[in-house]
């Protein structure tokens, strides 16, 4: 065994040794130890393959020596008791009142978010793990310091699952061998060490969704590092379950091959749409023919996105797994109702889309959406626990729909949307907010992320934005004139990052990577 230096953050948080104990820094480091090669190497993988890309020495589409395991017949291990029903997920950041809101709010499930929602403070992730150990006890309690108004789980909640950090990122706060951790190692380690044992004593099931994998062989990653988990705490063999998003243009082509390789844990795949769109750009971001129109314009019921979602229901349902529908933005608008009602109708469109369509259940990003969602999954399915029986063979799985380009405008209207989420959510982030309503929609990291690649790729190309072409002293201007009003104590932070993000030569593979190094809280 290598040998092992591992360290907190010096003079960090008060209560850091009670949410990352001596035994969650012991397990990162065996993960490290037995894993940390292999994870570097996957990603230097996928930085290879996108250099093949964009010099257009391969296309991607369905891979040729893994045919027999699309053709085969086999499933997936089946899925526990009580994660059979799964019509109304709510999904937010891991912050205590969130948590108890989420688990109190009338959803199937509360997805736990340490990524996309959660701005990775050493506070926020300590926080973060006290949380979901405290809502496992069934102990947590909040009380609200400006109003003293007092939070308590109600004595039926929500089924806890969480989503730890992606594969891509570090956890600075703690060391191995000199070297920054794995923020998925830190993430899953620690939260199963303070939560997986007390659900098994509850007959409940410890599980967790996985974010932004590319292939089946990081698939497979994922699952060494779970057994690993699971043998170093004690928990039964396969016993941890995962559902993937599959919100990354190279895994709608392993969708069978993603699910194979975590056959025996894997409960489903999520359609993660805002994160597909923003990997369809990156992944394509040297292809001229495929040139994004406004985030607007690209909606889950037609084109490329469509393809997706259909593909993803057939695979699922072939293979004995949940196609779990996606986040539709909107929440609701207080103090307009004609606002708010339009924003529900849109909603109710898009979940009424993902019931007819099979999908097993559905996400939302407020409270106030779950009845909505719940109505029409129930309405649908009829006292079923699930669409597991829509078989959808009248898919067929189409790579040219998969890569089609977008249709619909760039609009200056678009390009402004685009500066003023991206930096307004950029400030929050870097402040410590990784969760931001923005002029009616709730906004995370992936959509920052839409917003930034495509005026990257719009700029890249000269793309013509309200009947013009892009260039760096257009994007300038607008910048100083959507940015004008704003406010935040990161503001010009975040104004000079976003545009040199937006303006670089290369494409960065992830926004939150350069603005963890501005992270400083």
């Amino acid at each position: 065994m290598a040998q092992r230096i591992i360290s907190s953050i010096e003079g960090g948080q008060p209560q850091q040794a009670e949410a990352f104990p001596s035994t969650a820094l012991e397990v990162i480091g065996r993960l490290e130890d037995a894993l940390g090669a292999r994870r570097l190497a996957l990603l230097q993988a996928r930085a290879d393959r996108q250099a093949r890309l964009d010099a257009g020495l391969e296309v991607l589409s369905f891979r040729a020596d893994t045919e027999h395991l699309r053709s085969s017949a086999w499933r997936v291990a089946p899925i526990p008791a009580d994660l059979l029903q799964r019509r109304v997920e709510i999904t937010g950041p891991v912050d205590p009142k969130m948590v108890i809101n989420a688990l109190n709010s009338g959803a199937d499930v509360f997805m736990a978010d340490f990524e996309d929602a959660t701005s990775p403070t050493w506070a926020n992730l300590v926080q973060g793990q006290l949380s979901l150990r405290d809502a496992a006890h069934k102990t947590l309690r909040f009380t609200d310091p400006t109003t003293s108004k007092e939070y308590a789980l109600n004595a039926t909640t929500a089924t806890l699952l969480f989503r730890p950090r992606g594969l891509h990122l570090p956890e600075r706060h703690i060391v191995i061998n000199g070297r920054a951790s794995s923020a998925f190692f830190t993430d899953t380690a620690t939260c199963l060490l303070h939560t997986a044992r007390v659900l098994l004593d509850q007959g409940k099931t410890p599980a967790l969704y996985v974010p932004k994998l590319e292939r089946a062989e990081e698939a497979a990653f994922v699952d060494d590092a779970l057994a690993l988990i699971e043998e170093a705490l004690g928990l039964p063999q396969a016993g941890v379950k995962v559902t993937v998003l599959l919100e990354t243009l190279p895994a709608a082509f392993e969708m069978h091959e993603i699910l194979h390789a975590l056959k025996n844990r894997i409960v489903g795949l999520n359609c993660g749409r805002w994160d597909y769109i923003f990997s369809c750009i990156k992944r394509r971001r040297a292809d001229k023919d495929f040139i994004s129109p406004d985030r607007s314009e690209m909606t889950m019921d037609k084109g490329f996105l469509r393809a997706y979602s259909q593909l993803l229901i057939q695979t699922c349902h072939r293979r004995g797994a949940f196609a779990m529908g996606g986040m539709s933005a909107f929440i609701p608008v207080k103090g307009d109702a004609e606002k708010n009602a339009a924003a529900m109708a849109k909603v109710t469109a898009d979940k009424e889309r993902e019931a007819n369509d099979g999908h097993d259940g559905t996400w939302v990003a407020h409270p106030g959406l779950v009845e909505i969602a719940r109505s029409i999954f129930d309405k649908k399915l009829q006292g079923k626990k699930n669409q597991l029986d829509v078989r959808r063979d009248d898919v067929v799985a189409d790579a040219a729909a998969l890569l089609a380009a977008p249709a619909g405008e760039r609009t200056e209207a678009g390009l402004r949307a685009n500066l003023r989420v991206g930096v307004t959510y950029l400030a929050a982030w870097l402040d410590g907010n990784g969760c931001v309503p923005i002029d009616n929609l709730m906004e995370d990291a992936a959509t920052a992320e839409i917003a930034r690649a495509q005026i990257w790729q719009w700029l890249s190309h000269q793309a013509l934005v309200g009947g013009k072409p892009l260039d760096a002293a257009r994007l300038k201007n607008t910048l100083e004139e959507e940015t004008a009003a704003l406010g935040g104590r990161r503001l010009q932070e975040a104004k000079e990052l976003f545009l040199r993000l937006s303006t670089d030569e290369t494409l960065a593979e992830f926004l939150t990577l350069p603005a963890y190094e501005q992270l400083r809280i």
